[in-house]
């Protein structure tokens, strides 16, 4: 008997049942990056709301679904251009595209046709929401992405795109830019540079592997990763108080604000001081944690301390 034909990708991917493409497609937008830019620009919005009306509640459906449908399509489409390094590390192996569970040409389309999509809905709200998006796109893909196989100032430039989707929240309501917006943009800046440091120090022998140029990888005994993770920190310390000082939120945001900042600065003198010794993986775990913790506790402080207009 003839041995039956082995199935392409393509009919494997096919035969798989519905849901478990589905949640693939989910994965391959980086929920996790999608959901923090989603909530940073729908809390950005808010904070930019003056006078309540109608037009500005029924823009906070569409600003959400363009921003997560242009982040994940960067969440796509980057995995698209990494996919044969992401084979490498044992932390994205089992990503729908290096698993072998969608191709490289669906995750492209994929990427290419939400992001259009995505930044089609912001245009419905404003011409500057589209623009700021679209380069949180290109900003992602063809500045951070390439870099991060060049030089250790990789870093720095992905947080630019990372903090992009609190000026478009502010310009969804606003229609232009501000120094109020500059602000919420500083904090959502500086804080991911220790945020993304810690993920660095962590998984620093897979980006090793993979070819990458991190200051994590660079910096064996980790000195200079811990004193950049404690100056970002200091810097947010005084940056996350700055709302308050240009009228975006009431004065009493500003102790709130501190004990969050030195919270979250306590992580990142633990790790200093725990860089070259075994612990060093549980500091960078803990710090790690406590960034995750410090974006929804600083925008929820605003929120609720937002200045009456």
């Amino acid at each position: 008997m003839d041995k039956p034909t082995p199935l392409t990708n393509e009919e494997i991917v096919l035969k798989r049942p519905l849901l478990r493409i589905v949640n693939d497609f989910w994965l391959l937008m980086k929920p996790e990056l999608t959901l923090l830019s989603v909530f940073t620009a729908l809390c950005s919005a808010y904070l930019a709301i003056q006078t309540t009306q109608e037009i500005q509640i029924s823009i906070f459906p569409l600003l959400a679904l363009g921003t997560l449908l242009v982040g994940g399509g960067s969440g796509a489409l980057n995995q698209y251009f990494e996919h044969e390094y992401d084979a490498l590390m044992k932390r994205t192996e089992k990503r729908p595209v290096p698993d072998e569970r969608l191709t490289p040409n669906e995750a492209l389309i994929f990427g290419i046709s939400i992001s259009l999509v995505g930044a089609a809905v912001l245009y419905i709200i404003h011409w500057l929401a589209a623009v700021l998006a679209l380069s949180t796109l290109v900003t992602y893909l063809f500045l951070y992405t390439p870099l991060k196989r060049i030089s250790t100032i990789s870093t720095i430039i992905g947080a630019i795109p990372g903090a992009l989707p609190t000026l478009i929240g502010w310009s969804a309501i606003q229609r232009s830019l501000s120094v109020e917006a500059l602000t919420l943009f500083a904090i959502l800046f500086y804080w991911q540079l220790p945020h993304f440091y810690s993920i660095g120090w962590l998984y620093r022998t897979d980006y090793a592997k993979a070819g990458f140029r991190l200051l994590t990888i660079v910096d064996i005994k980790g000195s200079r990763v811990s004193r950049q993770i404690i100056f970002n920190q200091t810097v947010l310390l005084f940056i996350g108080v700055s709302p308050a000082i240009v009228g975006l939120v009431d004065v009493e945001y500003i102790p709130v604000a501190l004990a969050v900042g030195f919270g979250f600065l306590f992580f990142g003198i633990r790790f200093f001081r725990n860089v070259q010794s075994e612990h060093s993986g549980l500091a960078a775990k803990n710090l790690f944690f406590a960034s995750l913790v410090y974006i929804p506790l600083i925008f929820s402080a605003m929120i609720l301390f937002k200045a009456a207009q």
